[in-house]
């Protein structure tokens, strides 16, 4: 359960004014932040990929030039949501979901029990870093982006991307590749501030406009839910108000943009809790952060939209969303 925010309509009132001026010196910030800018290697975002496939990804995924951590954690997490048993129309199989006669070629034993197995991760995730490197090694010569083009190869085929002289011209190729370069914002560990949202203010607005409402579970704010809203319904809502679509679902809300530290958190950040802090797939609970340590959320049942603190032991992290972002995000069941 979640406490209260002690501080009756003096704090609230307070509290308004306060959001205000923060939510003007997001736009003062954004003069003042690097971004993704900076060289060095690129590492994962604390809490952004499944605790267990970490070691994998962050070892996998320096396989090649064209490829890094974040690059293979985007893919994978757009081709399966991690599912180990993830089974396409295609009859594409497991996490990293590869078709059986791609498997025959690609699929290696990296776990060393002496079976190349589809359905482990401890092998297909190794093998998907060994297909996409194979991949930038045929197309190397091709201008433009190395990885990019080693992304469009993996969807439209090498032999597309080579005649073409880059990213062919297929909607559905170039939408994959923009995707995947989108979410590995997501999942990379940012070097310097992440840039700040241009859309965060209009989200908050939103938000304290509906304090006070009562809580409903799954729901999102129509006439059929008189108003009312759940935790990612709400936040769903607040991004729809300024053209940003985000998934229904709090966990599925995580990967929208990239994940700046507790000390970086600016107003419009989306904070998230967890069951398991090794497990973004836990996340139960989704606000929007406001600035001073707090956020607007709708709790719980018999709860209504309010202030509430961020700093509680299930806390796992926050993600400052993005229109692209948001916008590569997987769509659930296919949709």
């Amino acid at each position: 359960m979640r406490k209260l925010w002690v501080g009756v309509s003096v704090g609230i009132g307070v509290c308004l004014s306060f959001v205000g001026l923060l939510v003007v010196g997001v736009y003062v910030a954004a003069g003042n932040l690097d971004g993704f800018g900076g060289k060095g290697s690129v590492g994962l975002a604390k809490g952004s990929v499944p605790d267990q496939y970490q070691p994998l990804l962050s070892k996998w995924g320096n396989l090649c030039p064209a490829l890094n951590p974040a690059v293979l954690a985007a893919q994978i997490y757009t081709e399966s949501n991690w599912n180990p048993r993830a089974v396409s129309p295609a009859d594409a199989r497991g996490i990293a979901q590869f078709i059986p006669e791609t498997w025959a070629g690609y699929g290696i034993d990296a776990n060393g029990d002496g079976k190349a197995d589809i359905w482990d991760p401890g092998d297909a995730i190794p093998s998907a870093a060994v297909y996409d490197c194979d991949l930038a090694k045929y197309v190397k010569s091709v201008p433009g982006d190395l990885t990019d083009n080693m992304l469009a190869s993996y969807n439209a085929g090498s032999y597309a991307v080579i005649k073409a002289g880059g990213i062919p011209a297929y909607s559905e190729t170039q939408g994959y590749v923009k995707s995947i370069r989108s979410l590995e914002k997501s999942f990379a560990r940012p070097i310097g501030r992440v840039a700040p949202s241009q859309q965060a203010a209009g989200a908050i607005y939103f938000a304290q406009d509906k304090l006070g409402t009562p809580y409903l579970w799954g729901g999102e704010g129509g006439k059929e839910d008189n108003g009312r809203f759940d935790c990612s319904g709400l936040t769903q809502a607040a991004y729809a108000s300024v053209g940003i679509t985000l998934p229904r679902v709090a966990n599925d809300q995580w990967n929208a943009g990239p994940h700046p530290k507790r000390d970086e958190l600016l107003p419009g950040d989306l904070v998230f809790f967890a069951h398991d802090l090794n497990d973004p797939r836990s996340i139960h609970h989704v606000g929007l952060y406001v600035g001073g340590g707090y956020m607007i959320n709708a709790p719980y049942t018999g709860a209504v939209i309010r202030f509430d603190k961020i700093d509680m032991p299930d806390y796992i992290g926050a993600t400052r969303v993005t229109a692209d972002g948001a916008k590569a995000l997987p769509k659930p069941n296919g949709a």
